[in-house]
């Protein structure tokens, strides 16, 4: 009874709680996040449903209004800047309506309100001009497989009609199993090289030619060996992180540069 409430969405503390015409509270980011995916606003423990989204007005926590260390700490790879926090926190979503990357603080307002509540939210991404097609300024939500590129649903309709056209989604699916098997073959080639190079480790010795005309060939085919194996690894490291990409618009935007 002495612990305190908690959002039955998180399973932690309530940060910014809302409460619900049904009587029901979450956390603000936690019930908007929910009807952003569900499509539908309704209440997730006694299933009410509203035809138009309620009014929720998030009330301030000692939690919430706690001083934050995110601010005064290091940007770490991949994180962004609210674009509207002079303390330039990290962001948590970017939206692709506004073109712009929020923290929990600022992204409130997408949450509360419902012509905001209609924006496409995705994970926070650096360049959001790049999200939107620079010709009809709607989002590049399809895949032209024809000119292998990511387009918009007017560019479908206009410059690529007639074209083996499918969503973003589908296309980075299919590219992700190629790529996992592609990384799967640079790992084998490693271990071959490897291989060959221990090999030639233990054949020092056993040939009847000049040991030091067989240390010189040894070492320079090792060497070669060597410079090869780093190269793969390079190689594999790059797939690797392309793999763990989330957004599938950029993956799919990156994979087009990968040679």
């Amino acid at each position: 009874m002495s612990e305190p409430p908690q959002c039955c969405i998180c399973l932690d503390e309530f940060s910014s709680p809302a409460l619900l015409p049904c009587g029901h509270c979450f956390c603000l980011g936690c019930i908007g996040e929910y009807w952003r995916i569900q499509a539908a606003c309704q209440c997730p423990l006694c299933k009410a449903s509203f035809p138009t989204r309620p009014q929720l007005i998030a009330a301030q926590t000692p939690r919430a209004a706690a001083p934050s260390e995110e601010a005064s700490a290091p940007f770490k790879a991949g994180e962004v800047p609210c674009d509207l926090c002079p303390a330039k926190r990290r962001a948590v979503k970017s939206c692709l309506a506004c073109l712009a990357s929020y923290c929990a603080a600022h992204l409130e307002p997408h949450y509360r309100r419902e012509d905001l509540g209609r924006h496409l939210l995705i994970g926070v991404g650096k360049n959001l001009e790049d999200s939107v097609c620079r010709l009809h300024g709607k989002r590049l939500n399809k895949f032209c497989r024809s000119d292998q590129t990511c387009i918009c649903a007017m560019c479908a309709q206009t410059e690529h009609r007639g074209h083996r056209i499918i969503s973003v989604n589908r296309e980075a699916t299919k590219k992700k199993v190629k790529l996992k098997l592609r990384r799967m073959k640079v790992q084998q080639d490693i271990q071959e090289r490897l291989s060959k190079v221990e090999k030639i480790k233990l054949s020092v010795g056993l040939s009847e030619k000049n040991p030091k005309e067989e240390r010189a060939q040894n070492k320079e085919l090792i060497g070669q060996l060597e410079e090869e194996i780093s190269e793969l690894e390079r190689r594999s490291a790059e797939l690797e992180q392309l793999e763990q990409t989330e957004d599938d618009l950029h993956f799919l935007q990156t994979c087009s540069g990968l040679s």
